[in-house]
């Protein structure tokens, strides 16, 4: 039986600038895009929340609800930084750590048990380590698989610790919510409520066959998800055998129209993935664009290129490629994502041509300077557009950004 941790930061992006100004701590903190009075909440403290101040509401729609609130400026890289360190904690308890998002992470402890204890005792270990350490709380679930751990995860907030025994998953699930589980959103909760699911009990002893006529493939999940069976492995820590594909998106902080400025986050983009493709030492043949408008409806397109590649450049016309096949954007732009597949472990032995082989070298020349100074003190002239529209609502300081 495996061990499986979920580790949930808790309000991370306001706890980051709690735990980095003093003067903020114990105060209603909203971080937003910037301080203008349209801008959005990205996230707010715990002492916020008590007032109603939610993510995705206007500055001035919370300021009426929390006279007292606080809105911080987000910052894309001190994010990014402190997660970075919390990655560092969590690799120190286990080998098989899967970062999902700069404030989720999964752990595998199923062998590592016999160095910090069960997995309570494990979770407890990681969350004095990265209380005490990094000053940020989160909470930690503690199950026999990813789904039910992160399930777990969310039970208590903040600071909680929760397991989930093997024994009582079948009581658990038969009176949680399907929406409660990772994975099922408002729109599927809508078609299984037309089903006559409201549990996960329920879910589990969902007939396949009626699953599979609405659902097609997607109901043989829904149904093991309902049953709290979750197979899928921790993966360890940048292992290229075990990545599929590597990719990025980012949410704008405002939609927009302008076909420039989404090209511009298409260049940040793939010069991220071009990135770490080269960190695991892959090429990809084939790019994805992905674009959300602005009534969430979300679209995906592919585009193959001759040969692997992990050039920033190369992916970034393919992107482009993509994105002139679309044509004028019928609705607002509110996401753009990349991502590479078809992968291949790279055999780069020189190339014939002067102009790929100049590519190459200007890349490694970015990543090393982007790995010693900070990610994006480095980058192309393209990506300037994206930086003035905003990445988390704020441009790179004047001082970090070289093009």
């Amino acid at each position: 039986m495996r061990t499986i941790l979920h580790v949930d930061m808790n309000a991370y992006f306001a706890s980051v600038e709690q735990g980095a100004n003093p003067l903020l701590r114990g105060k209603p903190v909203a971080v937003v895009g910037d301080l203008t009075r349209r801008s959005v909440i990205l996230t707010s403290s715990y002492e916020a929340r008590t007032f109603g101040v939610k993510t995705g509401m206007l500055l001035h729609e919370a300021r009426k609800l929390c006279p007292g609130l606080i809105p911080v400026e987000g910052r894309y890289e001190k994010y990014l930084d402190a997660s970075d360190k919390i990655l560092s904690v969590l690799t120190a308890f286990s080998d098989r750590v899967e970062m999902t998002s700069c404030d989720e992470a999964y752990l595998d402890v199923t062998e590592t048990q016999k160095f910090w204890g069960d997995g309570e005792g494990t979770a407890r270990r990681i969350q004095d380590r990265i209380g005490e350490g990094l000053g940020l709380p989160c909470s930690i679930g503690v199950a026999p698989n990813k789904l039910l751990a992160k399930l777990a995860s969310d039970m208590k907030k903040p600071n909680g610790v929760t397991v989930i025994a093997p024994g009582a998953v079948p009581a658990l699930l038969e009176k949680t919510p399907i929406e409660d589980l990772c994975g099922i959103g408002r729109h599927m909760k809508e078609h299984l409520s037309r089903l006559g699911v409201e549990t996960c009990g329920q879910l589990g002893r969902m007939d396949f066959e009626r699953l599979y006529r609405r659902f097609g493939a997607w109901g043989y999940w829904l149904k093991r998800m309902g049953q709290g069976k979750d197979d899928s492995p921790v993966l360890r820590v940048n292992d290229p055998d075990m990545v599929k594909s590597v990719g990025h998106s980012l949410t704008f902080p405002r939609n927009t129209w302008d076909a420039e400025v989404v090209k511009s986050y298409l260049m940040l983009l793939s010069e991220k993935v071009g990135a770490r493709l080269r960190k695991y030492g892959l090429k990809g043949r084939t790019a994805a664009l992905t674009l959300r408008y602005a009534d969430f409806q979300t679209l995906s397109r592919h585009a193959t290129a001759g040969e692997p590649t992990h050039d920033d450049v190369e992916i970034y016309y393919l992107g482009r490629r993509i994105l002139n096949s679309l044509g004028p954007f019928p609705k607002a732009v509110r996401l753009i994502g990349v991502s590479v597949s078809r992968l291949v472990k790279d055999a780069w032995h020189g190339s014939l041509l002067e102009s790929l082989e100049k590519q190459k070298k200007v890349a490694e020349v970015m990543d090393d300077i982007n790995r010693k100074y900070g990610k994006r003190t480095v980058c192309r002239a393209r990506v300037r557009l994206a930086e003035k529209h905003g990445v988390l609502g704020t441009p790179i300081p004047p001082g970090r950004r070289h093009a």
